[in-house]
């Protein structure tokens, strides 16, 4: 037999800088495994497990000696199966970063004078010190952080790939440190270590509304190398008193508002040996930061994942000139040609075009409510050239969503030779890719990984320009999908990690994580926190990636986070009544029935506008909260469960919020109150209602559906659900006519009128052409789940795939749908041309199939074809 492969640690590809003394292990057994029975895992120090009887093989506890900082570990593994014992694996490694705060010595850092100005407008500064390097070498590791944004430099070279620095945190409780291989960097003799620094998250601007300086007002930097010599000796050197601080050529750089250069100002060779200009820099300022809350990253790091050749570049009037890159992504772009000395260009990045053919950005300018006026929609970038030939044009302190990018003051014709789009996002691993025979579903499916991808950037964002939040309802209902198409389990527990930490002491979920203090509980919206399907993100997140990747310890990581929010809202329904119910007297149900405090409730319903902003905050939208409660509840019992924990006061509660919500909203004859789509979607989803009842509520579904013109009324919270419960509840042609509907409100509306990323709005493009909002919102994408698991047919479960099913449901006309899944165990293949399914099963799985004609079968291991007859086959 073979040997194990896919060697994992945690839930990463690269484990450089973790602060994990025993980290999680995990690969894939050899092909034609059905079950591992034993394993031993053996290390480059010597350490041996012995062989472990255990089915085990995802996220296995290491448990050798504990490493010391800065260790390198090299492990390999060697498995037991039904088919016999493999031979030993390859090797993978992992190494630890600076462990505690006594492996510091460094001391924090600010620039001298500390750039200054309105917020979204100040400049960078420049760090940098000279160190020299007495013998050879063998690895260099360079720790850092900062206050800010930052980019190091050693000698003239990037420090790493990564982007955007040390990340978006709850900086309050959580700082990110980078650890990074710099060994190929240093040379023996005189070496310089620079640094530029800039606003960022930390001190930018952030947010609907723009607010700046969200966890402090000064920037700063912490940076320590640690350089191994042949010999065994080890020179460390530390950001302190010795680095000296300058003015930059970035004149501004903000996150949302853009970046700004000056390539005349560039102190050329600044971050190399040698550099004599810096003689009239200014020693720095050393500052008392100290290192709680320093931590690693569970996430991959944020990277320039892909060059874009523009489609087209267009002469405008005037001195404009118009960059199409075909497709919408969040990002920047790169400049090679950027004119004679003092040109300066100005490059507007956009998502959509007027009808005037040129960009607009109206549309992203934040005009809510409670806001006085609309606020700029930023996006602008800046640089004057110096005229040297060779010089590049690519902010890396700020990025854009955009498609279209306006640049002028260029005197000479721009062709696409000039200009790339820069794709930034974090670096995930493509694990999920769909199919069919209907180009435009293909086109929708793209169209949704694409929005995902543009709003992947170190956090899960609602949009990559408006706001750039990590709003918590928008990735709860999409995470069930982005599991699929990617591997994103180091990236939800990074973000968990900060909806904890922004949880509130009376159990309130923040709305956005990392939540900046403006929007927190005590900013001036502290009131619009708290929202029913927005907080309960903190269960049902942990969730679903436990049912993706088998992560158990993420739930008990998280249990107390979701023990809170549930109390919250218990506490809440119990001791709080709707005003609107005071003129009556409470009925025993009531106790359970969650009606007060603020909720989203569905959102962006098609047709409806939230008009009197007050009337809305207030409206009772106790029919959503309370089936919130009911199924947050549900899954808690679950979760108990898998922790070993008393599930039953989560199940009883659940199944007291469920009577309340029957005793509120469903008549004694099974109707229910209010007749909306979204009601009776979440009635079936979250089993609201008793079994006798869900035949006449899908019934009621489909009737609203057809009242509709056979269009969908579902918002932001019941959309993922609506075709999956009709195709549950016997109604797969109405779920087709739904997904494959060509009028507005639908999916394929936003593919026929031009979009390349999904829309906030059902009409977020009308009629006439013109944008609304943000046309790059990947929670309307979610239907594509059902592309995965209804139309193509596969489906989880059992946690990580260990066993899943396969049910293909034809329909709607196709003649051929295909799916693949890279599992934790292995890649899962289904394809199905009319009367044929073939099915490919990984080693250490399982799979249900389940022909249309209702004929199942088990799948061991191997490579399956099936044939069926009947009216799709």
């Amino acid at each position: 037999m073979g040997r194990p492969a896919g060697l994992r640690v945690e839930h990463l590809e690269v484990a450089l800088g973790i602060r994990r003394g025993a980290p999680r292990l995990s690969w894939r057994l050899p092909g034609g495994a059905r079950e591992q029975r034993a394993y031993r895992i053996v290390t480059d120090s010597g350490w041996d497990s012995g062989w472990v009887a255990s089915g085990q093989s995802l996220l296995v506890p290491y448990a050798g000696p504990p490493p010391s900082s800065s260790q390198r570990v090299e492990w390999r593994v060697r498995v037991r199966t039904d088919v016999g014992e493999s031979a030993l694996s390859d090797p993978a490694w992992f190494e630890t970063g600076l462990l505690s705060a006594e492996d510091w010595t460094a001391a924090w850092i600010e620039p001298g004078t500390m750039p200054s100005g309105e917020p979204g407008y100040r400049p960078a500064a420049l760090l940098r010190v000279e160190f020299d390097v007495d013998r050879p070498v063998v690895t260099a590791r360079l720790h850092s952080t900062a206050h800010g944004l930052y980019e190091a430099f050693l000698n003239g070279e990037r420090a790493s790939d990564a982007e955007l620095t040390p990340g978006y945190t709850q900086y309050d409780a959580r700082l990110q440190v980078q650890t990074s291989d710099v060994t190929p960097f240093i040379r023996e003799g005189r070496n310089a270590l620079g640094v530029i620094l800039a606003d960022g998250w930390f001190r930018g601007q952030v947010g609907l509304t723009r607010a700046a300086a969200q966890w402090g007002d000064r920037l700063a930097f912490l940076a320590q190398l640690h350089l191994v010599h042949a010999d065994g000796g080890v020179t460390v050197i530390g950001t302190g008193p010795a680095w000296r601080s300058g003015p930059s050529h970035i004149a501004t750089a903000d996150l949302i508002e853009g970046e700004s250069w000056d390539l005349r100002r560039l102190p050329r060779g600044w971050n190399e040996p040698s550099y004599a200009g810096d003689a009239g820099w200014e020693s720095v300022a050393v500052v008392s930061h100290g290192y709680a809350g320093l931590v690693d990253s569970p996430a991959p790091a944020v990277l320039a994942v892909e060059e874009i050749v523009p489609v087209s570049v267009t002469r405008l009037g005037g001195n404009a000139q118009l960059v199409d890159l075909g497709e919408n992504i969040n990002g920047r772009l790169r400049l090679t040609n950027l004119g004679p000395e003092g040109t300066t260009l100005t490059i507007t990045h956009g998502e959509w075009l007027g009808p005037d053919g040129d960009l607009t950005t109206d549309h992203l300018r934040p005009a809510v409510p409670f806001l006085p006026h609309p606020l700029p929609a930023g996006q602008v970038d800046r640089v004057t050239s110096a005229g040297v030939p060779g010089d590049v044009f690519e902010p890396r302190r700020t990025t854009h969503g955009f498609r279209y990018a306006r640049i002028e003051g260029h005197p000479d014709e721009l062709t696409p030779d000039d200009v790339r789009g820069i794709v930034v996002h974090t670096d995930l691993r493509r694990t999920g890719w769909f199919t069919s025979s209907n180009d435009r579903l293909n086109r929708f499916h793209d169209a949704a990984v694409r929005s995902f991808r543009g709003n992947a950037c170190d956090i899960p964002t609602d949009c990559p320009h408006r706001e750039r939040h990590g709003w918590t309802g928008d990735w709860q209902l999409f995470v069930p999908t982005a599991a699929f198409l990617y591997d994103v389990a180091g990236f939800s527990t990074k973000w968990l990690r900060d909806v904890a930490a922004d949880q509130w002491p009376d159990g309130t979920i923040a709305n956005v994580s990392p939540s900046p203090r403006h929007e927190g509980r005590e900013g001036p919206i502290a009131m619009l926190n708290g929202s029913a399907g927005w907080g309960d993100a903190a269960v049902i997140v942990p969730w679903e990636i436990y049912r993706a990747y088998g992560d158990r310890q993420l739930l008990d990581e998280l249990w107390p986070t979701m023990v809170r929010w549930l109390e919250r809202a218990e506490r809440m329904a119990r001791e709080q009544r709707h005003p609107d119910r005071a003129a009556r007297e409470p009925a025993p149900h009531e106790r359970f029935l969650w009606d007060t405090g603020f909720h989203w409730g569905e959102w962006l319903v098609p047709g409806e506008e939230v008009g009197d902003f007050g009337a809305f905050v207030a409206a009772d939208k106790g029919e959503v909260a309370t089936a919130y409660f009911a199924y947050s509840a549900g899954l808690m019992a679950r979760i108990a469960e898998v922790l070993g924990r008393d599930a039953a006061p989560y199940a009883d509660l659940a199944v007291s919020v469920r009577a309340a919500w029957q005793a509120e909203y469903l008549d004694d004859e099974g109707r229910l109150i209010p007749d909306t789509q979204a009601d009776h979607v979440r009635a079936l989803a979250f089993d609201l209602v008793p079994p006798r009842s869900r035949p006449a509520v899908a019934a009621r579904l489909v009737e609203l559906i057809r009242a509709a013109g056979t269009h969908l009324g579902t918002g932001f919270l019941a959309t993922p659900y609506l075709l999956p419960v009709l195709a549950d509840a016997g109604h797969l042609d109405v779920a087709y006519e739904l997904l494959l509907q060509d009028t507005e409100p639908s999916w394929l509306v936003m593919v026929d009128r031009g979009a390349t990323t999904v829309w906030e709005h059902w009409d977020g493009v009308d009629a006439s052409g013109v944008a609304r909002d943000s046309l790059n919102h990947y929670s309307k994408g979610a239907v594509i789940s059902f592309l995965h698991r209804y139309v193509a047919g596969l489906s989880l479960v059992e946690p990580a795939y260990r066993r899943f099913r396969v049910r293909p449901l034809p329909g709607g006309g196709l003649s051929r749908a295909e799916v693949a899944h890279e599992s934790p165990y292995g890649r899962i293949e289904v394809r199905w041309e009319v009367g044929v399914l073939r099915v490919v099963v990984p080693a250490g799985t399982e799979a249900e199939v389940v022909l249309p004609d209702g004929r199942s079968f088990s799948a061991r291991p191997g490579t399956h074809t099936y044939r069926w007859e009947g009216p799709d086959g």
